[in-house]
């Protein structure tokens, strides 16, 4: 089996096709992409999907499971072949196993396949009867917003096999590290697009999307606008279509206009403002790409022998450094992006931690001082 991009002959919209043996589209999975599409799902959502989806269909393939009559124990044992693909529900290994893929994997292609099997279920094509979701009380959310206590007697609903994740915190860079990467920079658009990621806390994919219109500064105001389009190159998008005004120093303005004056091609027929510089694999003056990046990050490793740069450790710095300048979660959750502020807290909680041991320290070093 395998994933092939493609095109919808009805809209024209890109979509990707989980392939059989055969090399012809799985029907039921074919069906439920072009049901995405038809809510205008992104591309790298579509993609995301039907990854998620050939994976069911190899296990579903390797123990002869017929689709449609799918039940929890099987899909119980989806969540262990996941973990382990030589998985044999018949062996018990006396031995602890690492997983091949982490919790949050395994949760989000999990989540996909329920959808996918409701979305069948509501058409009447899946004979079984699979229901994974349980019932909570709302007092067990973590989160509980102001008027919490109005809704407190409802229940919620959560996916009877959500796997418990495990969620460290991926990390930062310091200061030093930072200007070390930007002085590895060879050039004026990678040190500007550095420098944006770092000051700003925008996703990669957000970067890559802005045009030079999203840019404004009159003097006083020096803004990027992070605007959701549709028809982004490699499908740049903005997560959540959080749309939203990111206010950023003056210094980021002075290397965008340095970049845009000596670096940026003359004669192009596009209007992002990260675009190809050299002639290699892809055209001069064509939209930069996500390879173009992570291909920056593995350089910048080479050069400033820092491990592990990624485009996104530079968005966890600036919040990290956000949050220990005492910013309040809220205003770092609208800057970011977050869809809802309990993800700024759970990423971010690490610093909290930090405040308390701090004001611990504090505590015994007044008591001393008693």
């Amino acid at each position: 089996m395998k994933v092939q991009k493609g095109q919808l002959p009805s809209t024209g919209k890109i979509v990707w096709f989980v392939l059989d043996r055969n090399y012809k589209p799985i029907k039921p999975i074919l069906s439920y992409i072009s049901y995405l599409a038809s809510l205008n799902r992104s591309s790298k959502s579509l993609k995301t999907y039907a990854y998620n989806l050939k994976l069911y269909w190899e296990y579903l393939d390797r123990y002869s499971i017929d689709w449609k009559s799918i039940t929890l124990e099987q899909l119980s044992g989806f969540i262990h072949w996941l973990r382990r693909p030589e998985y044999d529900p018949l062996v018990i290994s006396i031995e602890p196993k690492t997983s091949k893929r982490a919790e949050s994997t395994i949760n989000n292609i999990i989540t996909v396949v329920c959808q996918f099997i409701e979305y069948h279920q509501r058409l009447n094509n899946i004979h079984s009867c699979v229901d994974t979701t349980i019932e909570r009380p709302a007092s067990a959310r973590k989160f509980k917003g102001l008027l919490h206590h109005i809704s407190q007697s409802k229940a919620f609903y959560g996916n009877l096999l959500r796997v418990k994740e495990s969620k460290p915190f991926p990390g930062c860079f310091t200061p030093e590290q930072v200007q070390k990467i930007i002085s590895g920079c060879n050039n004026r658009r990678d040190r500007f697009f550095i420098s944006l990621l770092y000051e700003s806390g925008i996703r990669v994919g957000e970067a890559l999307g802005l045009r030079h219109e999203d840019i404004v500064s009159d003097g006083k105001l020096n803004r990027i606008s992070i605007i959701a389009r549709a028809n982004n190159h490699e499908d740049a998008s903005v997560k959540n279509y959080a749309q939203r005004t990111v206010d950023v120093p003056v210094s980021i303005l002075k290397l965008y206009y340095d970049y845009y004056i000596y670096d940026y091609p003359e004669i192009i027929d596009c209007d992002y403002v990260f675009v190809n510089l050299y002639s290699s694999e892809v055209e001069i003056g064509s939209p930069m790409t996500y390879n173009g990046v992570y291909s920056l990050c593995r350089s910048l490793e080479k050069r400033t022998r820092i491990q592990k740069i990624t485009p996104h450790l530079f968005r966890h710095t600036h919040a990290t450094e956000l949050i220990r300048s005492k910013w309040d979660m809220s205003y770092v959750k609208e800057r970011l992006g977050h869809k809802h502020i309990q993800t700024t807290i759970d990423t971010y909680v690490h610093l909290i931690d930090e405040d308390i041991r701090e004001a611990f320290d504090k505590y015994i070093e007044n008591k001393k001082e008693c």
